[in-house]
């Protein structure tokens, strides 16, 4: 299982933001685990932070806006695709102006940035979004279309039509996130000539420079036109006479543009909170598409939660009732898992499949079998003990105790038949033998269960001291 990762220590760019063309220092701090992405406005009083996320983008036009409290962040695609692209997963972005620094267009000064600090690998393992159906969205209006079909690791494919002679259609691909930092990082921003003044007028691109974005020439303009341009920039007066690249720049790739949307793709999904195993497939895609999909994904995200960890039954568990018993030390008939299907150092996966000819169901009813929510508490916490007890050299040992028991809830009635899928995780790292686990308990994909639940582990010769403390 991969792990999270953060910088290695904090680092600080300089610059100027692309639409508000305001100066901006821009510091990235290493974060905990699980912190996920967050900026945070420190010329503001309070210095409020603002989350990466899909559902906070108030704004799409040219560039990504975040918006808490009235709070903005502007432009956060190319820091954001620079950190997911080298596959960091927690980090504290600091700015002090509302809009992320341009930089030369691309993501490479970010990513250089991060190369010089270093990136640490974390405890935590990552949390992925493993994609198992076809997820699409489509933008009939701007002909828009973003698949998401299964994928090992994380694919990309982007088309971009233009409609215009100077780019026509073009094709951009990254295979895997190892090929982001030299294939991709580097590609830069991009724009119309045709499409300046019009941006200009609704207030953007104040910072916009021919250092900071590629402004191709499809359709040459008038002179009376380019000077009004120019007037709308503040910039001095140019001729063009063909059409091309202004300033005769040299692009890094023929299709540097598609490879640029596929950069702004990464960036607009790092708001998922997720890295992603699936492959997209984007055809003329942009950041509004971008933002629409990424929220689409994140609610299926949700769905997912509720409906629990979805486990191939079939599949050989990781743990049978044979290697259960020489983890724990309850047996028949107090050994309530059947079966693990998952396990990591912070979250497990197990089974208990609930028969009739369990003893609890002779007066638990007679007639109307149902299982006892406190032999369901019982399975959990079992299940949260193998997670704990299979990384001790001798868990045969070792013995668990309950000490708190908070949040139980019960939705629903389990009965002989039904098969209960635990899925715990810690909610805190394990100190000095304490277990704090969170988990829920799923029929047929629906939960039945969920509690916290917290227990020490101790050795035998230990024993009487802790139930004595409990006591």
């Amino acid at each position: 299982m991969s792990k999270q990762k953060t910088i290695k220590a904090p680092f600080s760019v300089i610059g100027i933001g692309l639409h508000t063309g305001e100066k901006v220092t821009l510091t990235v701090n290493p974060a905990d685990e699980n912190h996920g992405f967050k900026f945070q406005r420190i010329d503001v009083e309070g210095k409020p932070i603002i989350n990466a996320d899909p559902d906070l983008v108030i704004d799409t036009s040219r560039s990504t806006t975040l918006e808490k409290n009235g709070v903005r962040v502007h432009t956060t695609e190319h820091i954001l695709a620079a950190l997911s692209g080298l596959e960091i997963d927690n980090a504290l972005i600091q700015i002090n102006a509302p809009e992320i620094p341009i930089m030369d267009g691309s993501a490479y000064p970010f990513v250089e940035a991060i190369k010089q600090v270093g990136i640490i690998e974390q405890n935590a393992d990552k949390d992925y979004f493993v994609v198992t159906e076809n997820l699409t969205y489509e933008d009939t209006e701007r002909h828009t279309e973003m698949l998401l079909v299964p994928q090992d690791e994380f694919r990309l494919t982007v088309m971009v039509d233009y409609n215009s002679p100077l780019l026509g259609t073009q094709h951009a691909h990254m295979y895997h996130t190892g090929e982001f930092e030299t294939e991709i990082s580097k590609c830069r921003t991009f724009v119309f000539l045709r499409e300046l003044e019009v941006l200009a007028k609704n207030g953007l691109i104040k910072g916009g420079d021919l250092d900071n974005a590629i402004v191709m020439v499809d359709k040459v303009l008038p002179q009376e036109k380019l000077d009004e341009i120019a007037d709308l920039l503040g910039k001095p007066h140019i001729k063009i006479e063909e059409a091309g690249i202004l300033n005769n720049l040299t692009l890094h790739y023929q299709n540097e543009p598609a490879r640029h949307k596929l950069l702004d793709i990464i960036g607009d999904l790092a708001l998922i909170g997720k890295p992603i195993k699936g492959h997209i497939l984007a055809a003329r895609p942009g950041h509004k598409g971008n933002v629409e999909f990424a929220k689409m994904i994140k609610n299926e995200i949700k769905k997912l939660r509720k409906k629990g960890p979805k486990i191939d039954l079939t599949k050989d568990p990781v743990y049978d009732i044979n290697d259960i018993e020489k983890l724990l030390p309850h047996r028949y008939p107090f050994l309530l898992i059947d079966k693990i299907m998952e396990v990591s150092e912070n979250h497990i996966v197990g089974v208990k499949n609930i028969t009739q000819n369990e003893p609890q169901f002779m007066g638990h009813f007679p007639g109307n079998p149902v299982m006892p929510g406190v032999l369901q508490v019982e399975a959990m916490a079992q299940c949260g003990g193998i997670m704990v007890l299979k990384n001790l050299p001798d868990p045969e040992n070792y013995m668990t105790y309950f000490i708190k028991i908070d949040k139980v809830k019960f939705k629903r009635k389990v009965i002989p038949g039904d098969t209960i899928v635990f899925h715990l995780e810690l909610l805190s790292p394990i100190r000095r033998g304490i277990v704090h686990m969170g988990g829920k308990g799923y029929v047929n994909g629906n939960v039945c269960l969920e509690a916290e639940l917290m227990a020490q582990i101790v050795k035998e010769k230990d024993t009487l001291k802790v139930t004595e403390a409990v006591q």
